[in-house]
């Protein structure tokens, strides 16, 4: 079965995660990527009201995600070898730099996104 890593910071879950994760479990075994707070902070400007260790017990919740390992914001080939990894899922907002022959990019869902439900609950 191949090994699939989908990253993601988890600050808030949609369905539209739920979705990406599911096509990631209809192509083998899957773990989460999950975004390291001082990387959520550093590149998105806010701490997450929840901590990394809270956002992993949320993904490993989920029946489509095996595994979570924490990550920094990009993803290279280099990680994808450490971790045994196959292929790299993502929503096309992708901007990792792995190969396209092992890369999966499947569209978002349409008219979600963390950033646009922060927005909506914060202003």
């Amino acid at each position: 079965m191949k090994r699939i890593l989908v990253d993601m910071s988890l600050t808030i879950l949609h369905h539209g995660h739920v979705r990406l994760l599911k096509k990631a479990a209809e192509l083998g075994h899957v773990t989460v990527a999950l975004t390291i707070d001082e990387e959520i902070k550093r590149v998105k400007g806010f701490w997450s009201p929840l901590n990394f260790e809270q956002r992993k017990e949320i993904a490993l919740s989920i029946r489509y995600v095996d595994d979570v390992i924490p990550c920094k914001w990009l993803i290279d080939e280099k990680f994808l070898d450490e971790h045994g990894i196959d292929l790299l899922v993502h929503g096309d907002d992708y901007e990792n730099s792995v190969p396209d022959n092992r890369t999966v990019i499947f569209n978002r869902t349409d008219g979600i996104s963390s950033s646009m439900l922060r927005n909506d609950l914060f202003n």
